[in-house]
C-alpha cells in the first residue's frame, strides 16, 4: 500500500477494522436495503451484497457535483438485480459541433448476482460489474460480502476498475496472468460489450455500515470509498478530503426514500427513490368497471319437477338417447333471448360474442375477452351471467377463446360446483379441481346463436414518443392525438391502421444523427419524427388462420411499421400445455419517406426469422427465446431474450443480439442490447383492460441487429394457451 494514500488516515484504519470484525461473526438478521447513488441496492457511492425483493422496481435520481444520475434498477430473481443509468456530467460537453453546451451524457448497464446466501456464520456474497455494454468511463468489478448484526449491516469489498481507483494493493489474480497487474486506460466505443479490461489493474477496497435507527424511517450510512478520484474519466478528477461518506435515508412512506449526505469530504450529495414491487402489485380499485351479476337464486328441486316432468321412454340405442337429449336441451333453451345474453357478456365480462352453442348439457360460448387481464376474472363474470340466463339442463359453461377469429383455448366450468363456490359451501382449490382449461375441440355442436360481426372498430388514443439520454437533450419528447381503426372484411381478415397528428413537442433540438457504416435501416430516426405533423405509422392488411392442430398462421401486407412497407407471413406450431413453441416469419420490405405518407425510398430487404420459446422451470417462470435471421442491414446473426415473468403478468427481462457485423462495422457499440420491464395496464388504471405498458432501455440504437417491428406476433395473440396466468390467478374468478 502506498504511503502516501489517504487509506493510512488513522479513521480511514479504524472504519476497515471496524468492518473486517463485523464480517467475522454475528447474529443473522433481516437484511437492509436501500438504493446507492448509482441505483441498485448498496450505501452511497458503494455496492453492498444485498438484493431487495424479488420484483422490485426503482427509479432513483441522485446528485453529487459534478454528476447526475438517473437510475432504474430491476429485480426479476432474488439472487439477480439489473440496473441501467443515465449520468450527466455538468462541466463537460459533447462539443459545440454536436450539440451546443448540451452537459455530456453517458449510459450504462450494471449487474450483480449474488454467488452466496447468507446464513448465521457466514455473509452474503455478491460479484458485480458496472458499466457493462457502455462507454467504459465508469467501468469497474467487484466482489462484496454483506452481514447482519441487529440494526447494523456491514459490508466489505474488493474492486477494480473505476470503483477501486484508490488501488490499495495489487491484483491477486496476477498470479494466473500478468495481465491482471494492469489495466487498460481508456473507453471502448459506446455500447460495446468488452471483457479485454474485467478485473484487471490495482484493487481498492470499500466498504461501509448500514443502521437502522431506532425510529423506523431513518436510517444512517456510513461508508468507506474506494475510489480516490484522482483517475476521473475526461480528466474530470475531483478533490477529496477524506474516503469517508456519510449519509442520511428518509423513508417519507413504503415507496419514496430521500437521501441526504457528505461525499468525498466536499460535496454535498441529494438524491430520491421511487420503488415498488411488482411480483405483489394487483392494481388499483376498478372504480368504474361494472359490479359482477348477482346470481339468482334457483327454484326449488321440487317446483323445479313440477314445471317440466320428465317422462320415462327407453332408447334403442346411445346415438338414439344423445339425439333426443340434446333436442329436449335445445327445447329447453328456446325462449332464451340470446342477444341479449351476448349484450351482457360484453358489457360484464368483456366478452365479444361470435356464437352460442350446445353439446350434451354443455353451454359453450365463443368470443374473444377484450377487457379483463385475467382469464379465470373473465370466465367467472361469464359464468354469472349464462347461470342467470339458462335452466337446469345445462350443467357445465365454457368459454371457447378465440384471437382474432383464431380459436386458441377452452375454459369450463361445472356450474354446480360455482354456485356452491359462491354459496360458501366449497373452497377455492375444490372449485379449481372442478375448472378445465384445454384446447379447442372439434366435437360437434348445436348453435344457438350466431353473432352479427362487429365490422368497424375505431377511436381515439393520446400517443407519446421519447427519445432519451441523446445529444440534443436529456430527454426529447412528443404528445399526438392518435386515432387507430379496424374494418373486418370477415372474422380472420381485417384491415387496420392509425393517423397520428402532433400536439406538442421539442424535436426542433433534434439535431444528431448518429454515424453509421452500414445502411441507414433505424438512425434515420429524426428524419422520422420531425419531418410531418401529420403521419400514418401502419395501414396493414392482415389476415390469420388455424391451421389445424397446434399450427397457426398469418400473412399480412401494407404499410408495416413507421419505417417500412411490405408484405409478409408467420407461421406457429405452439402445442397446448407444452412450455415451448416454434414459428417462422418471412418479409419482403421497403423503406418508407420519411414523412410516413405513402411515398418511398430505394432501400428494400428480404428479412425474416426462426424462432425458439421455451419457458423454464414453475416456480419461478423464465421465458427464453431466441430468433435467428436475417435482419433489415442484411446481417445475419441471433437474438436471445430471457424474461422473468411473475405470477400476475409483470414480466422483466434483457435481450442481446448478435450478427456477422463486426464491432467496427456496426460503429458506437458491438451489438443492440437492453433491459426492460412490461406491466399490465390493468395496474395502473380504474377500468380493467388487456392492454399492456412495456418500457426498454437501450444503450444506444443502431443499424446491426435491427429487427421489423410487425404490428401482431402469434406467440403473443395465443397467449391464452399459456395454462400458469390462468392457474396463478385463479383466485380472480370471483372479482
Amino acid at each position: 500500500m502506498n504511503s502516501g494514500r489517504p487509506l493510512s488516515c488513522r479513521l480511514s484504519r479504524q472504519i476497515l477494522a471496524a468492518l473486517g470484525l463485523g464480517l467475522a461473526g454475528g447474529a443473522h438478521a433481516q437484511a437492509l436495503s436501500s438504493q446507492s447513488d448509482w441505483g441498485g441496492v448498496g450505501l452511497l457511492q458503494t455496492p453492498s451484497a444485498r438484493m431487495a425483493e424479488e420484483g422490485e422496481l426503482a427509479f432513483s435520481a441522485s446528485h453529487v457535483s459534478p454528476y447526475s444520475r438517473y437510475n432504474i434498477a430491476l429485480q426479476p430473481f432474488s439472487w439477480l438485480e439489473g440496473s441501467f443509468r443515465y449520468t450527466s456530467v455538468a462541466n463537460r460537453r459533447y462539443g459545440p459541433a454536436i450539440a451546443g453546451d448540451q452537459n455530456y451524457k453517458d449510459k450504462s448497464i450494471d449487474v450483480k448476482v449474488r454467488l452466496w446466501k447468507e446464513s448465521r456464520w457466514l455473509p452474503d456474497v455478491a460479484l458485480g460489474i458496472r458499466d457493462i455494454g457502455g462507454t467504459g468511463l465508469f467501468a469497474g468489478e467487484y466482489l462484496v460480502a454483506s452481514k447482519r448484526f441487529g440494526a447494523f449491516d456491514a459490508s466489505l469489498g474488493l474492486a477494480t476498475g473505476y470503483l477501486g481507483n484508490r488501488g490499495d494493493f495489487g491484483n491477486p489474480l496476477g498470479v494466473l496472468d500478468d495481465r491482471f497487474k494492469t489495466r487498460p486506460g481508456g473507453s471502448v466505443a459506446a455500447g460495446d460489450f468488452s471483457t479485454s479490461a474485467m478485473f484487471r489493474g490495482r484493487v481498492g477496497i470499500f466498504g461501509g455500515i448500514h443502521y437502522q435507527t431506532p425510529w423506523a424511517p431513518l436510517q444512517l450510512k456510513l461508508e468507506y470509498d474506494g475510489n480516490d478520484y484522482r483517475h476521473e474519466p475526461q480528466n474530470n478528477n475531483q478533490r477529496q478530503r477524506t474516503p469517508v461518506n456519510v449519509g442520511v435515508v428518509y423513508a417519507l412512506n413504503r415507496n419514496v426514500d430521500v437521501s441526504l449526505g457528505w461525499e468525498r469530504g466536499t460535496t454535498m450529495m441529494a438524491s430520491i427513490a421511487l420503488h415498488n414491487n411488482l411480483k405483489r402489485a394487483r392494481g388499483m380499485p376498478k372504480l368504474l368497471d361494472p359490479p359482477p351479476e348477482p346470481v339468482r337464486p334457483r327454484p326449488s328441486s321440487s317446483t323445479a319437477a313440477q314445471a317440466s316432468p320428465a317422462p320415462a321412454r327407453a332408447y334403442r340405442d346411445a346415438a338414439e338417447k344423445a339425439h333426443a337429449e340434446r333436442e329436449q336441451t335445445v327445447a329447453a333453451l328456446a325462449g332464451t333471448d340470446w342477444a341479449d345474453v351476448a349484450a351482457r357478456l360484453r358489457d360484464n365480462a368483456g366478452l365479444r360474442v361470435d356464437q352460442i352453442s350446445v353439446r350434451g348439457s354443455e353451454l359453450v360460448v365463443s368470443g374473444e375477452q377484450v377487457r379483463y387481464f385475467y382469464p379465470a376474472q373473465g370466465l367467472g363474470r361469464a359464468a354469472r351471467v349464462l347461470d342467470n340466463s339458462v335452466g337446469p339442463p345445462i350443467e357445465w359453461f365454457t368459454l371457447a377463446h378465440t384471437r382474432l377469429g383464431m380459436p386458441v383455448a377452452e375454459s369450463s366450468i361445472n356450474r354446480s360446483a360455482f354456485r356452491q363456490y359462491l354459496g360458501h359451501d366449497r373452497d377455492l382449490q375444490a372449485l379449481a379441481r372442478a375448472t378445465e382449461l384445454t384446447a379447442p375441440t372439434q366435437q360437434q355442436r348445436e348453435v344457438l346463436y350466431q353473432a352479427p360481426l362487429q365490422r368497424y372498430r375505431g377511436g381515439f388514443a393520446p400517443g407519446y414518443r421519447q427519445v432519451l439520454g441523446g445529444p440534443d437533450g436529456f430527454i426529447l419528447y412528443q404528445l399526438s392525438a392518435d386515432y387507430g381503426a379496424s374494418y373486418f372484411f370477415s372474422r380472420r381478415t381485417w384491415l387496420s391502421g392509425v393517423v397520428s397528428v402532433n400536439l406538442l413537442n421539442n424535436f426542433d433540438k433534434f439535431r444528431y444523427d448518429a454515424p453509421s457504416n452500414l445502411p441507414r435501416v433505424r438512425t434515420y430516426m429524426r428524419q422520422y419524427l420531425t419531418s410531418s405533423d401529420i403521419t400514418v405509422p401502419s395501414l396493414q392488411l392482415t389476415t390469420a388462420r388455424s391451421l389445424g392442430g397446434a399450427l397457426y398462421g398469418m400473412g399480412y401486407a401494407g404499410l408495416l411499421e413507421s419505417m417500412y412497407a411490405g408484405a409478409g407471413g408467420e407461421l406457429l406450431y405452439r402445442p397446448f400445455g407444452e412450455r415451448w413453441a416454434l414459428g417462422i416469419d418471412l418479409n419482403w420490405v421497403k423503406q418508407r419517406g420519411f414523412e410516413q405518407h405513402f411515398d418511398f425510398r430505394d432501400y428494400r430487404i428480404t428479412t425474416g426469422h426462426v424462432s425458439g420459446y421455451y419457458e423454464l422451470g414453475r416456480a419461478q417462470r423464465t421465458v427464453v427465446s431466441v430468433a435467428a435471421g436475417r435482419y433489415l442491414a442484411g446481417d445475419w446473426g441471433a437474438t436471445l431474450n430471457v424474461g422473468r415473468v411473475f405470477d400476475n403478468g409483470v414480466t422483466m427481462g434483457a435481450y442481446a443480439t448478435k450478427t456477422n457485423v463486426s464491432a467496427a462495422e456496426f460503429g458506437e457499440g458491438s451489438f443492440d442490447k437492453g433491459i426492460y420491464f412490461s406491466v399490465p395496464m390493468d395496474f395502473l388504471l380504474p377500468r380493467s383492460t388487456r392492454g399492456r405498458a412495456t418500457v426498454v432501455w437501450s444503450p444506444l440504437t443502431r443499424d446491426g441487429g435491427a429487427r421489423l417491428a410487425r404490428r401482431y406476433s402469434l406467440y403473443q395473440l395465443t397467449s391464452e394457451r399459456d395454462t400458469d396466468l390462468f392457474r396463478d390467478n385463479f383466485d380472480q374468478i370471483d372479482k
